[in-house]
């Protein structure tokens, strides 16, 4: 495998962005923010899983180079094992929550 070497364009200056007020939002609304952001990571994961298996039948018949195999299924690896410490997390926040006194 050969390494290509890579041009870089002019570098130009960052602009900066000024901070919007932030909006007012129920808890109602953040929980259901929240839970729709849970459910797009989820379902990343598993499109990524889904991915991998295609990338493997092509594999197997000639079509595609192990490497991608192998990068996609690491990539759907990472992203699973993120995900079981995000739902850990969110399980330990809820379970202190259960146990604050009030």
């Amino acid at each position: 495998m050969m390494i290509q070497s890579m041009s870089l364009g002019p570098i130009q200056p960052v602009k900066l962005v000024e901070a919007k007020p932030i909006q007012e939002a129920t808890p109602a609304q953040l929980t259901q923010s929240f839970g729709q952001y849970l459910q797009t990571a989820i379902d990343n994961v598993s499109n990524q899983e889904k991915n991998v298996h295609k990338l493997n039948d092509k594999y197997l018949i000639g079509e595609v180079d192990v490497t991608k195999v192998l990068i996609a299924s690491e990539q759907a690896q990472l992203s699973l094992q993120l995900t079981s410490q995000v739902r850990n997390k969110v399980v330990e926040a809820y379970q202190e929550i259960m146990r604050m006194q009030i």
